[in-house]
């Protein structure tokens, strides 16, 4: 087994085995071999930001009111996506897909998106 360093995260961490370099495409084999792709599944929740007006919100409350459901006080609409990322290092796919979300998924001038690694 070799010894050796590998960066997580920009912190050099110790490991006992390395074969791979978890921040260079393909894992940066080391010793000749590959890293199987994995599957992490993440959860991008995207809501509007306090202060603004949320229209479709006060229609489904309305609409609750109107079925006799008791109890529901004020309803706030957003969107959740559930994404499946390939690649070995959490920290990476976190931050591409905040910069999904940036570009893409919110608007970040109305809304607030948190991004979760959930598997």
């Amino acid at each position: 087994m070799k010894k050796g360093r590998v960066k997580r995260g920009g912190a050099l961490a110790w490991t006992e085995t390395i074969g791979f370099d978890l921040n260079k495409p393909n894992g940066g084999s080391v010793d000749g071999g590959t890293l199987p792709e994995t599957k992490m599944k993440a959860r991008v929740t995207v809501t509007l930001k306090n202060g603004v007006l949320d229209p479709q919100g006060k229609a489904i409350e309305g609409a609750l009111a109107s079925l006799g459901i008791p109890g529901i006080a004020s309803v706030r609409q957003g969107k959740v996506f559930d994404i499946d990322v390939t690649g070995h290092d959490a920290p990476a796919a976190e931050a591409a897909l905040i910069t999904a979300c940036e570009k893409l998924l919110a608007n970040t001038v109305i809304e607030n998106y948190r991004v979760e690694i959930v598997g």
